[in-house]
């Protein structure tokens, strides 16, 4: 007997239903999972991604023992960035790493800047590991070989997740646009955006087959500025078109590649957010041109919210809500933590920041560490 139209449509929703779970994410399953389980202090701590000195309070951090444990059940934070300060050997190194990640409830993003070269890696120039050093950046791009820039990925890659690192704040995808800019130098790939793409999206490969998550840095690009943003405001004097053109290409081929983080930023672009507003706390650079054109769906990351670009204009609490609102999803190193969290979760409690807003970001932050 021929099926009813009422019969054909429920088992074509049924089919349906099934194709969805077929297809369907399983970290995005995990992650709703571990959502719903939350309270709004749990998600909100989740956005940060701080130093273990800025979570416990103490000058130097070289152990992880009960302050840590307790400062983790206080505030469950996101992540946590090393530096060399903490790093005194490779037994010491793990032996942290891996107490601190034992205190979490929710796997701990474990961060460092390892760029390679001879300006930005933690590791590497600090002298007490037996690791391979690779060249910069710019000598890489000189080459013209990406191969060579996928075994940067696949070198630093290995030996970070090694230690108990799963995000490495690199590959620097800025074009040397301006070739006096000391900020950025030879940690860029070079003045040629097409090169500077290719060699991105290899070092993006080589880091996340090796289980670590590459960060594109820093859009929307910061090889066109004369100063650096660690000191004060950096402009960066394009207009949209020539950012499309040029600063926007390694961002876009990295993100192709399945890079898990984008860093913003403390970047004025006067030419495309007229108000002085820097990138990293600007919805017309992140949701608009990050996500919306560029077409990012994982975790946009703030640089350092300790530095003078934003110290010197706004509060830990204001730039921390005001980049959130702006559509990033994790703050790093605020310049007072404790403020910054506060705001964020008085932000939330009286509806500056919706609570599907919050959750849109926790979700992205779970669904990579639990994938």
């Amino acid at each position: 007997m021929p099926a009813t139209v009422e019969e054909a449509t429920a088992t074509a929703t049924s089919e349906e239903r099934e194709t969805a779970a077929e297809t369907e994410d399983p970290a995005e399953g995990k992650a709703e999972e571990q959502l719903d389980s939350m309270s709004t202090e749990e998600k909100v701590a989740q956005l940060f991604f701080v130093t273990p000195e800025e979570l416990t309070g103490v000058d130097v951090a070289v152990q992880a023992g009960d302050t840590t444990r307790q400062s983790l059940s206080d505030y469950p934070v996101g992540g946590i960035i090393y530096f060399s300060q903490n790093i005194q050997s490779e037994e010491q190194l793990t032996d942290m790493i891996q107490a601190t990640q034992s205190y979490s409830e929710i796997p701990l993003f474990i961060g460092v800047d390892e760029e390679g070269g001879s300006l930005v890696a933690r590791i590497a120039n600090s002298g007490l590991f037996d690791v391979p050093v690779v060249d910069d950046m710019a000598t890489i791009g000189a080459s013209g070989d990406s191969s060579q820039a996928y075994d940067v990925g696949t070198t630093i890659g290995t030996y970070l997740s090694a230690l108990g690192f799963n995000v490495d704040f690199a590959p620097d995808s800025d074009v040397l646009v301006n070739p006096d800019n000391t900020a950025i130098g030879v940690r860029s790939f070079g003045p040629d955006a097409s090169v500077d793409a290719e060699m991105v999206a290899k070092v993006v490969e080589g880091l996340q087959e090796m289980g670590v998550s590459a960060t594109l840095k820093h859009f929307p690009g910061h090889g066109a500025t004369t100063t650096d943003s660690h000191n004060g405001a950096a402009i960066v004097d394009r207009s949209l078109d020539e950012l499309r053109s040029t600063e926007f290409l390694p961002f876009s081929a990295g993100i192709q590649a399945g890079a898990d983080f984008v860093m913003v930023g403390h970047l004025e672009v006067p030419q495309v957010v007229s108000d002085g507003t820097p990138a990293s706390l600007s919805a017309t650079m992140i949701t608009d041109l990050l996500r919306g054109e560029l077409g990012f769906e994982q975790i946009v990351i703030t640089d350092s919210l300790s530095m003078e670009a934003i110290t010197d204009y706004y509060t830990p609490d204001e730039a921390a809500v005001q980049a959130i609102q702006a559509g990033a999803d994790m703050l790093l190193m605020p310049s007072d933590f404790t403020a910054a969290y506060q705001g964020v979760l008085d932000a939330v409690n009286n509806g500056t920041i919706s609570e599907e807003r919050l959750n849109e970001s926790v979700k992205r932050i779970l669904m990579v560490k639990l994938g």
